[in-house]
């Protein structure tokens, strides 16, 4: 059974595979008393903002898989190790400026640290768990969010509460900012997705195109477009401004738990994985790069051998880094799909990966209780 709050329907799903709760088994105390079972139905569009009806998914067109490079080099040490949180790091992403990053996790804690020595600058409960952390583009402020589906937004120098809103009726899986720091928008476990004026806290966009969960979710570098990644083993992409749907892309065949865009808006990234009964399997893992107006598949790549949480673009557009459940980084050419780099510094499942504002470092948040930097070079 997937792992459910109050006000959430049943799903049955396997909770060893949800790509967040797997992790929570640590504390699976917790979880028991805090899985109380009643009924209820998505919350509507409280802005009568029109709910997008599906339109015919667009053309995808698959091609052949990459193989990975075999000789591609391994790294293993870290500039920077961080530990501040007491359990599994879900999510880490830096500053704006490159100097500082900010982390959430099972510990119920988002917590910015310096990117220099790992030194914390500061530190704010949130909620029993944190699933999702974003640092807006104008660098004043970091929100968080997880099972309460409340969001949390800081000053991003000291950590003062700014406001609460409570966003979503579960868990709240999946955060992103507009580029012009105006808007934010949340994904969960309620299968939608939601866009708020940070200002004045009021809720501009309800879209509810997916039939299951909402994962991840990525806001277009050109500020016109959502994506977002499902357990109903689509993406999709809608209008940021209206909820309207552009396209779904149906090229993966398991759920999909992360989704990134290219930095020229052109191109997404999208990462998936079986949710089996025994483990984690890897006969329909993927990684596929596709076009974001078309749908139309442009890669695939298969230099991973586990389900692939983590993904990220580097800021010049050539590189993407992906991570999962086989615990390595993988650096791979975004155009060609070969395997350029290995890091393999973390101990276990890799949750998240980011790219240093100037591309010379990546971060890579783990189960293994830390969030690491290190120099994607060979």
């Amino acid at each position: 059974m997937k792992y459910q709050d109050s006000g959430e329907k049943a799903a049955h799903k396997n909770l060893l595979h949800y790509p967040v709760l797997r992790l929570l088994l640590c504390c699976l105390p917790l979880l028991l008393a805090a899985c109380a079972s009643s009924g209820g139905s998505s919350p509507e569009n409280k802005t009568g903002t029109p709910t997008p009806s599906p339109v015919p998914t667009q053309a995808v067109t698959p091609t052949t898989a990459i193989s990975p490079t075999p000789s591609a080099p391994v790294l293993s040490k870290a500039l920077v190790t961080y530990s501040g949180h007491a359990g599994p790091v879900i999510e880490v992403v830096w500053s704006p400026d490159g100097k500082s990053l900010a982390s959430c996790g099972n510990d119920g804690t988002v917590q910015v640290w310096s990117a220099s020595d790992g030194h914390m600058l500061w530190k704010a409960s949130v909620a029993r768990y944190v699933f999702a952390v974003a640092w807006s583009p104008d660098g004043q402020k970091v929100a968080a969010a997880g099972v309460n589906g409340a969001l949390a937004i800081f000053t991003a120098t000291n950590g003062h509460l700014i406001t609460t809103i409570q966003t979503q009726s579960s868990f709240i899986e999946g955060l992103a900012w507009s580029p012009d720091s105006h808007f934010i928008a949340s994904g969960s476990q309620d299968n939608s997705v939601r866009v708020w004026d940070v200002t004045s806290g009021k809720l501009l966009v309800t879209y509810t195109g997916h039939t299951d969960s909402v994962q991840r979710i990525a806001w277009s570098p050109d500020g016109t477009r959502i994506a977002s990644a499902s357990y109903d083993m689509t993406v999709q992409v809608w209008q940021a401004k209206t909820g309207q749907h552009i396209l779904t892309y149906k090229g993966h065949n398991s759920p999909v738990w992360s989704v990134a865009w290219s930095p020229d808006s052109k191109r997404i990234v999208s990462g998936t994985g079986s949710a089996g009964g025994n483990g984690p399997v890897t006969s329909n893992n993927s990684v596929k790069v596709w076009d974001a107006t078309t749908g139309q598949t442009l890669l695939t790549y298969t230099g991973s051998t586990g389900q692939a949480y983590g993904l990220a673009w580097s800021p010049d557009g050539k590189r993407i880094a992906s991570g999962g459940d086989d615990k390595i980084v993988y650096v791979w050419d975004a155009t060609t799909g070969q395997t350029v780099l290995q890091y393999s510094g973390q101990s276990d499942v890799i949750f998240y990966v980011a790219w240093s504002p100037d591309g010379g470092l990546i971060a890579s948040a783990s189960v293994d209780g830390t969030a690491q930097i290190w120099q994607p070079q060979a």
